[in-house]
């Protein structure tokens, strides 16, 4: 089972090479909207002696990691808008191309279940995608991390100093892991409906998921005056509770930095217990396991020859 899994998982990987470059095409978009960023601030050189001196001497350790947790945190969040996006794509063709170009009989004759292969989709959806987006924001942190560090240098400030002895990596790159996942974890329902969606559909899978998500939320709105389904399922999205009540605000509170020493790690601010021990995310698994099973019947019982 475990062998076959890795194999399967291997061949997503293999079929669908989207899952690692898209990452690196975020990444080499970032690199370059930074370089372009740093070209544009060399031309304004009064201002930037002004800035890299008080970062050196004014600015303390405290405020020079609130500012790069925030660049870091810029940077992360396009790579999880990209991951959303990458993953409805992947899990609407996964199940739809095999069977579009008839594939799906040669993977019938092999010695590998459906069950097998619709949980190696699941796996690649939940745990792989994400974990090439953590990959992808490690590298491009590096990356950035170097290139700045030579800028300041060049300007004449301490690189050392003011970015790599001002970062929290670790920290940073954890929390990424963390929030990633939990993301996976929490949108598994969409995901299980989506893989069952590109098991039925014959054609157009991304219309198929969408329409009836969005018609079921305005009938709700005209016939029932009510808002359950879209507060609830296609508002999921916002309650992802691994976030600590009111923290994320305090943080980003621009009026006064609170930059004690707890404030600028981004670990504190996140609680994993509560998100393991929620009743949704739970809900949301069940829910994901059943499409799922219902995507694993599809795929078993329909004829494609």
């Amino acid at each position: 089972m475990i062998t076959h899994q890795l194999a399967l998982v291997k061949r997503e990987v293999w079929e669908h090479r989207s899952i690692f470059i898209t990452p690196i095409a975020i990444a080499t978009i970032v690199t370059l909207g930074v370089m372009a960023m740093l070209v544009f601030a060399s031309g304004f050189a009064a201002e930037l002696d002004i800035a890299i001196f008080g970062a050196q001497n004014v600015a303390g350790d405290p405020e020079r990691k609130a500012a790069l947790t925030g660049f870091f945190l810029g940077t992360s969040w396009v790579f999880i808008i990209a991951l959303a996006i990458l993953t409805v794509f992947y899990c609407l063709d996964s199940l739809y191309a095999e069977r579009k170009d008839k594939s799906i009989l040669f993977w019938r004759s092999l010695p590998v279940t459906d069950a097998e292969t619709v949980i190696s989709k699941l796996i690649t959806s939940i745990i792989v995608i994400p974990a090439a987006t953590v990959i992808g924001i490690i590298g491009t942190h590096i990356v950035n991390l170097i290139i700045t560090s030579i800028w300041v240098s060049m300007k004449g400030g301490d690189g050392g100093m003011l970015i790599w002895g001002s970062v929290s990596l670790l920290d940073n790159w954890l929390a990424a892991f963390i929030v990633v996942i939990a993301s996976g974890i929490w949108m598994s329902p969409f995901i299980g409906w989506f893989l069952l969606v590109s098991a039925y559909t014959k054609r157009s899978p991304l219309l198929m998921a969408f329409m009836p998500l969005i018609l079921i939320g305005l009938l709700e709105g005209i016939i029932l005056r009510t808002h359950v389904f879209a507060e609830n399922v296609l508002a999921r999205g916002d309650g992802l509770p691994i976030f600590r009540i009111g923290d994320i605000e305090r943080f980003f509170d621009q009026e006064e930095w609170r930059v004690a020493e707890g404030a600028t790690s981004l670990l504190p601010h996140l609680d994993v217990v509560q998100f393991l021990t929620s009743p949704a995310m739970w809900a949301g698994v069940l829910v994901c396991g059943l499409l799922s099973t219902g995507a694993i019947y599809v795929r078993r019982y329909r004829d494609e020859s």
